[in-house]
């Protein structure tokens, strides 16, 4: 590789560089939900991420990147938290409390018992049942009532966190109280947060507000033993720090002034997505907290060095500019309707810049950004700089407006994490199955009219709709060309441009892949093993300095992970539905440590010159 990894070490994130050790990394990228061990109570805990760094070492990498461990309350969304301090209580390992006495746990030894009975792991369970949250809640209650004399550490910890601790935990009784509806519907006294209210209320629900800290104590401590564990391991923790913050959380609640809750974030229309993304966060008001002295991203950051050596800034070029939605714009629009804020093209680099600063300059963990989807050129350009990496997804790193061919791995961006999939794309098995060489059919359908050709009457001409499969539309082998294609329309090309455009960045998709990883044949079958090998022996061979793979997509090299169907994934963006977030793996972790496959993982990372 050509690529003077020394840069680095010139630039803002010099120092995190040095901390972490500046070499070439293969990781692994999984949600702790989707795992469980043999000690496991009915979803992935925090003491189980020690078995993950013990595969890590089998199979030769040095990273776990983690989804968002942050409360979701009951909606289950890692991106929509009610907190960007507080942890998931769910993710507590009950037998592995803290300051908790050996006698109190046996006392509670045939409740611990019932609860892995009714919420087993492992077997032919594929998604997680989450009403594992309220029951390990209820029992953690008992728990520590039973245990009220606290430590020093404890009532340490309470004093060092007072900045979101306090907000927190009031915030989580109050929705208790009020039957988990949203603050925005509270009544007005604690909704403003008058202090009279907030004094009674704190008053007469003192026990239930402090069950509530004891809890985040006991995640602190289980989880900074899993980072000590990793660190005596040489593996590092990748945390994943969503950009943005649920509406319904105690962080808008508590800093109003620091959000703009007249909007909504989403994102612009794209390929993949024809109406754009509502995900309905409310946007920051930069303006205020940098009034502040960003004291709400400074004093996120310093918490989650506790657990994470490196973090993921979720959507980083939100940073530049955000993608807004006004509130009372009909949701069945989804994204169509919005525009950028800031909307002044020019100040974008500027604040983000800015921004991105505070993101590096008030931490010890390495910043990479998850920036994906339409992107300002300037964001590429501070990244660099920044010595901050980006994100490649290998099925999209294409030459794009030329020959659409897929790029030489030689070709992705030194300062990039190289991967094939995402926690919010189809699984690389999925995308050759059903996605390669396809359109979305709601974008065609909006093209279509758009350049006034009535889709009904040329689809069967154009597409073979008998495999054109969950929303996507798979070309005709005989539209060998924009010619054939524009004939079949009764279109010129300058009133069909966009379709066109859609034509080449996807037909014969398949088998400019299979050219890109050397295949001599196209597979006609499902997505073979040696398809998902080379594929990830090309993003491991990437420039990047980091090969970060979903777990699903390691353990498919050889059929360990049987996920072949459309709904083995962990998220469809855009949707609410019971499939997403709560994928479940096939095996346990700890026969995960017993697979011959770990082997071959190792050799790939090996030749690739990775650990």
């Amino acid at each position: 590789m050509d690529y003077d990894y020394n840069r680095f070490l010139s630039s803002l994130a010099k120092s995190q560089w040095e901390r972490i050790g500046l070499k070439r990394r293969a990781g692994v990228a999984v949600p702790l939900f989707s795992l469980y061990s043999l000690s496991s109570i009915g979803i992935g805990e925090l003491r189980d991420l020690k078995l993950v760094v013990d595969w890590c070492k089998l199979a030769g990498m040095s990273i776990i990147q983690l989804l968002p461990l942050n409360d979701v309350g009951f909606n289950f969304t890692p991106y929509d938290a009610q907190s960007g301090f507080a942890l998931e209580p769910m993710y507590l390992a009950i037998e592995s409390l803290w300051g908790v006495s050996l006698k109190s746990l046996e006392s509670f030894g045939g409740e611990i018992k019932q609860l892995r009975k009714s919420f087993p792991t492992g077997g032919r369970r594929k998604r997680v049942n989450y009403k594992i949250k309220q029951a390990k809640l209820d029992l953690l209650w008992k728990i520590f009532k039973d245990n009220q004399e606290f430590s020093g550490e404890f009532k340490n910890y309470i004093r060092e966190n007072k900045f979101w601790l306090e907000n927190y935990a009031l915030f989580k009784v109050i929705k208790e109280r009020s039957s988990e509806s949203s603050w925005e519907a509270w009544d007005k006294p604690l909704r403003q947060r008058e202090p009279i209210a907030l004094s009674r209320f704190e008053n007469e629900n003192s026990e239930k507000i402090l069950f509530h800290k004891w809890l985040q104590w006991q995640l602190y401590e289980q989880f900074k033993m899993v980072k000590e564990y990793a660190r005596s391991k040489g593996v590092l923790l990748m945390g994943d720090l969503p950009f943005l913050v649920s509406r319904d959380s105690c962080d808008v609640w508590g800093r109003q002034d620091y959000f703009k809750l007249n909007l909504a974030s989403g994102a612009p229309p794209d390929m993949y997505f024809a109406q754009g993304q509502r995900w309905g966060m409310p946007v920051y008001n930069w303006d205020k907290i940098a009034k502040s002295d960003y004291d709400f991203i400074k004093e996120k950051l310093k918490y989650a060095e506790h657990f994470y050596d490196l973090f993921r800034v979720d959507h980083a070029v939100g940073m530049f500019r955000v993608w807004t939605i006004a509130m009372d714009e009909p949701l069945a629009h989804a994204g169509l309707c919005g525009k950028f804020d800031p909307q002044d093209e020019s100040v974008w680099e500027a604040q983000g810049r800015r921004l991105l600063s505070v993101f590096t300059l008030n931490t010890r963990m390495l910043p990479c950004a998850e920036d994906l989807g339409v992107i300002p050129y300037c964001s590429f350009k501070v990244l660099e700089e920044y010595g901050i990496p980006g994100t490649d997804i290998q099925r999209w790193m294409k030459d794009w407006g030329r020959s659409y061919d897929f790029k030489p791995p030689e070709q992705y961006r030194g300062a990039s994490v190289a991967a094939i999939s995402t926690h919010d794309s189809s699984i690389l098995r999925n995308w050759w199955d059903y996605e390669a060489g396809t359109v979305d059919g709601q974008l065609f359908r909006r093209k279509c009219h758009e350049a006034g050709v009535h889709f009904e009457s040329v689809k069967d001409r154009i597409f073979d709709m008998e495999n054109s499969l969950h929303g996507r539309l798979r070309w005709k082998g005989q539209v060998h060309s924009p010619a054939v294609l524009l004939n079949a329309l009764g279109c010129q090309e300058e009133r069909c441009k966009d379709i066109v455009n859609l034509y080449r960045e996807s037909y014969g998709e398949k088998k400019k892949f299979c050219a890109y990883l050397g295949l001599v044949d196209e597979p006609k079958d499902s997505c073979p093993n040696e398809l998902i090998r080379k594929a990830i022996e090309k993003a491991s061979a990437a420039s990047s300095i980091f090969s970060i793979q979903l777990l699903i997509d390691w353990l498919s090299i050889d059929c360990m992970c049987r996920c072949d169907d459309w709904n083995c994934r962990i998220n469809f963006p855009g949707t609410i539905q019971e499939k997403n977030w709560s994928l479940v793996m096939d095996l346990s972790l700890e026969e995960m440590l017993d697979l011959p496959i770990n082997n071959v993982i190792r050799n790939i990372n090996t030749r690739a010159s990775r650990s």
